[in-house]
């Protein structure tokens, strides 16, 4: 009899026919969600997924504009753009940026300040490149190239950067550029304007023409839209906005003009300010000692900067702009005209100088220059010979209150306004400003000291070059500038003529007088080691005094530190009967003004007046500059090599005395 029951074979292939079936249908639930969920991404989101790939391959570069050029009134270029090849990194590229520059160090010199920078700029500004290497050799581009696979993120790339080719000549004015600092770049990041405006750009005005013109030197960045592979290599542009290049400005200085200046000046400490009377422009504007700005640009070391910054000269220090002197005599002039407008005295009026003034009831002596006096003054003469107590005595009788007034209208004490940052105003003092300083009452005493530009009075040499010019146009204000054009698309103001006039109750007649006694101190006053007959020129001689003489005792300048020396001051202009050209010269602890200051002021008058259309100087070649910068560069080197081991001979003589002190102390 046979069994109905199914054997193990049937039970085998039942139970493999379910597996089947039930793995069958995993699988077709499986391609059924993948299918539904290709659906969904391709119909659904669509948008999102083709944009998130087109930004893996389609990248957005900004494109930095060409910074705009400054030359000087002629068109003698005074900043320049070069191309440089500088390395770059993108940090959303680079998944650890520390290490990234770690290994390029060996390539591109890296110091540890240099990373210390770009890490915080990195950390700033992710989304942006940033360069971190400027001006790269021949044999650091060919080192990369052979690496460029290893740095995905990096590259080279060429760039414009800023050129100065005149080194230190216009320093002081020009100013120069440098990488935009920790500071700056929060403020550009706080303002969306600025932030499009910087966007690729590494540099920025730090002070002087650079600084005052930032924006309008910029420019407009443009863009490019351009398709990468996966190592960020560029394969083709497939949009493109142009970049706006920034405005290019002439300025109102001559380089003839600052070069005699520099001349005159080498070897001193000092400055030299010159204006056109008719219309404000500065002609020349030197400082001296001076710099070299083109290492600031790409970033000046620790040991060069603080060589310069050390240094007992101090070349950093705009005296043009920011230094403050007493003016000395180089005010008389100004103040006389005060003593007009008041009815202090008049032209024909006189005192009786004998070599000392004292107050009212007080026998303390205010000595002239000139022991033993000048007798009977008038004005002209006071002008002419300088007469000390003829302005003691007209001072003390108008009061600080209106001298102060009367000063302040020729612009002391206050900021001339010239499109430079960081100008200092100076002091012309007064009760008000004694109280609020100090918290004093105003001596008398005090009025006699600064009737001579002396005691708390201060100002800088562009302050006096400005009153003496508007002196030479006859009482109209003036606002010296140096921007005398730009040419570009951003809009700017100029300044080009007088703006306004100084109140004055009195007539032309009585400029014409003080213009004639400021030109017989030339021809036989304080100044007359100047004079010349080739064409008519005013002036006014200073010495401001540095270092206080007691009373009863004389200038010993042979028992004074030189540093002490008086201060040498200088003013003027010329030619008398048609103002092209005003001056202040200041030499520091140069010794008498008609010594030292007015034979400088002298030579540029020469060099404007006779020698500029017929013989003006002019720059180097390409090819001399190139060889000046190298000599200049190797002093530099030497110079900084010198304080080194100056540096480590003091070292090791203070080692050598410890060691010594310790030897000693432990003989028995």
């Amino acid at each position: 009899m046979t069994s109905s029951r199914p054997n193990d074979s049937d039970i085998s292939t039942r139970v493999f026919v379910r597996r089947v079936i039930v793995a069958s249908l995993f699988v077709l639930i499986g391609m059924i969600g993948l299918f539904a969920r290709y659906g969904f991404l391709q119909v659904y989101q669509y948008n999102k997924y083709q944009t998130n790939a087109d930004n893996n391959r389609i990248k957005l570069i900004s494109d930095p504009p060409s910074r705009g050029y400054i030359y000087d009134r002629n068109g003698v270029l005074l900043a320049d753009n070069v191309p440089v090849f500088s390395a770059v990194i993108s940090p959303d590229e680079i998944e650890d940026p520390a290490y990234t520059l770690k290994l390029l160090t060996p390539i591109f010199g890296l110091t540890d300040e240099e990373i210390t920078d770009i890490l915080a700029r990195i950390d700033k500004s992710k989304n942006n490149p940033i360069t971190i290497k400027m001006d790269l050799t021949e044999e650091q581009i060919a080192q990369f190239s052979e690496r460029k696979p290893f740095f995905r993120g990096v590259s080279i790339q060429t760039k414009l950067t800023r050129v100065y080719p005149h080194d230190e000549l216009f320093a002081h004015v020009i100013g120069y550029v440098g990488r935009i600092n920790d500071k700056e770049a929060k403020k550009i990041a706080e303002d969306d304007r600025k932030k499009a405006l910087y966007a690729g750009t590494d540099l920025i005005g730090k002070i002087g023409i650079e600084a005052q013109y930032e924006e309008v030197l910029l420019g407009k960045p443009g863009s490019q839209s351009v398709e990468t592979n996966a190592h960020g290599e560029i394969l083709r542009q497939l949009d493109t906005k142009p970049p706006v290049a920034g405005n290019d400005l002439y300025l109102s200085l001559d380089y003839g003009l600052q070069m005699a200046a520099q001349k005159q000046l080498a070897g001193r400490r000092g400055a030299i300010v010159a204006l056109d009377p008719k219309n404000g422009d500065v002609l020349a504007f030197v400082s001296n000692p001076s710099y070299d700005p083109n290492p600031f640009v790409s970033g000046i070391s620790n040991k060069e900067y603080g060589m310069l910054r050390d240094d007992i000269d101090q070349p950093l220090y705009n005296r043009a702009l920011q230094g403050l002197y007493p003016p000395a005599s180089t005010i008389k002039p100004f103040e006389s005209m005060g003593f007009l407008h008041y009815g202090i005295m008049g032209w024909n009026d006189t005192i009786f100088d004998p070599g000392y003034f004292s107050l009212p009831g007080d026998s303390h002596r205010f000595r002239d220059w000139k022991k033993g006096g000048h007798g009977t003054v008038n004005m002209s003469k006071s002008i002419i010979m300088s007469v000390d107590t003829y302005y003691y005595k007209n001072a003390h009788r108008m009061g600080i209150d209106k001298l102060h007034d009367w000063m302040s209208s020729f612009g002391f004490g206050k900021k001339t306004g010239i499109d430079l940052p960081n100008e200092k105003g100076g002091i012309m003092p007064s009760p008000k400003w004694k109280m609020d300083t100090y918290g004093k009452e105003w001596l008398p005493g005090e009025t006699i000291s600064v009737s001579i530009g002396q005691g708390a009075f201060l100002a800088s040499p562009l302050q006096v070059a400005n009153a003496t010019a508007m002196t030479a146009i006859k009482g109209k204000h003036l606002t010296p500038h140096l921007l005398k054009r730009s040419e570009g698309q951003a809009p700017v103001t100029i300044i080009d003529k007088p703006d306004g006039v100084i109140p004055f109750n009195g007539t032309e007649a009585d400029w014409d007088r003080m213009h004639t006694a400021m030109e017989d101190t030339v021809k036989r006053g304080t100044a007359k080691s100047i004079y010349t007959t080739r064409y008519r020129m005013a002036g006014k001689t200073g010495t401001a005094q540095v270092k206080s003489i007691a009373q009863g005792k004389s200038y010993n300048k042979a028992a004074i530190n030189s540093r002490h020396w008086d201060h040498a001051w200088f003013s003027g202009f010329a030619p008398v009967d048609d103002p092209q050209i005003a001056i202040a010269v200041i030499v520091e602890n140069g010794g008498g003004g008609g010594k030292v200051a007015a034979p400088i002021g002298r030579a540029l008058f020469d060099y404007w007046i006779l020698q500029r259309e017929t013989n003006p100087i002019t720059p180097p070649s390409d090819e001399e500059l190139v060889k000046i910068r190298a000599a200049k560069r190797e002093a530099i080197k030497a110079k900084i090599a010198k304080a080194e081991a100056e540096k480590a001979r003091a070292k090791a003589e203070e080692e050598h005395k410890k060691t010594e002190k310790n030897r000693q102390a432990h003989q028995p």
